[in-house]
């Protein structure tokens, strides 16, 4: 007896001899996809002051001691003023060369070689007075100030309540799309965090101050806010 093999073959068939092409159904019931948006204030209980200590010299040796100097100078100053040592913190500290200048002809400016800067993080409960604790502290020799950054001791509380009010937000949003294409909205299939936000963010120029000392012009924020948004997707039933 003979036995004759059997091949199994696929064939495809191009599109372009009349064939349907094959439509793909997504698995499950259909969905309805929302971005729900939430936000809520909250009064500043602390700033943040961002300054800069900076000096220059010929030699770094002289940079430094010139910048350990004026440093002290600024937490003395910031001591007398209340501040407590725990509420300050060193951000940074570089020394590197001092990057060229050159006046309006286009001339090199000669000025020293080095540049030791110390940046420091200050921070305060007292909201109404930051102009005034920014001007003490810049009137002193070599302070530069940077930036300003207000915040919540508990942030993670406003941050949740804002992810709260995006969520309640989608499914508002997703209840009225619903309604008006006569279906319901069933079990989420899937829920994702877009980003939160945080503002007032820091937006203060730098400036030097080299005078008697005077009150910045800072407006401290009424409210700190927090944003947050989500992406929902319900599934539908009829």
């Amino acid at each position: 007896m003979r036995f004759v093999p059997i091949i199994a073959a696929a064939f495809m068939i191009p599109l372009g001899l009349g064939a349907a092409p094959a439509v793909a159904q997504q698995p499950g019931p259909p969905v309805v996809s929302v971005t729900g948006t939430g936000e809520i204030e909250r009064v500043p209980d602390f700033a943040r002051i961002f300054i800069s200590v900076t000096n220059q010299a010929d030699a770094v040796g002289e940079a430094v001691a010139a910048n350990n100097e004026a440093t002290s100078r600024a937490l003395s100053r910031l001591a007398e003023l209340g501040v407590a040592r725990e509420d300050i913190l060193t951000s940074n500290f570089q020394v590197y060369d001092t990057p060229e200048r050159r006046d309006r002809d286009g001339n090199i400016r000669p000025q020293p070689a080095y540049t030791a800067a110390h940046q420091l993080r200050v921070v305060t409960r007292d909201i109404d007075g930051v102009g005034q604790l920014a001007g003490e502290v810049l009137a002193l020799d070599g302070m530069t100030f940077q930036s300003i950054a207000w915040g919540l001791d508990r942030s993670d509380e406003a941050q949740d309540e804002a992810r709260r009010l995006a969520v309640a937000d989608a499914r508002r949003q997703a209840q009225v799309l619903t309604e008006a294409a006569g279906v319901e909205i069933g079990p989420i299939r899937q829920i994702s965090e877009g980003h939160v936000s945080i503002g007032p963010r820091p937006e203060m120029d730098q400036m030097m101050m080299r005078s008697a000392a005077q009150a910045v012009p800072i407006v401290p924020p009424a409210f700190v806010r927090y944003g947050a948004s989500v992406r929902v997707d319900w599934e539908l039933t009829q």
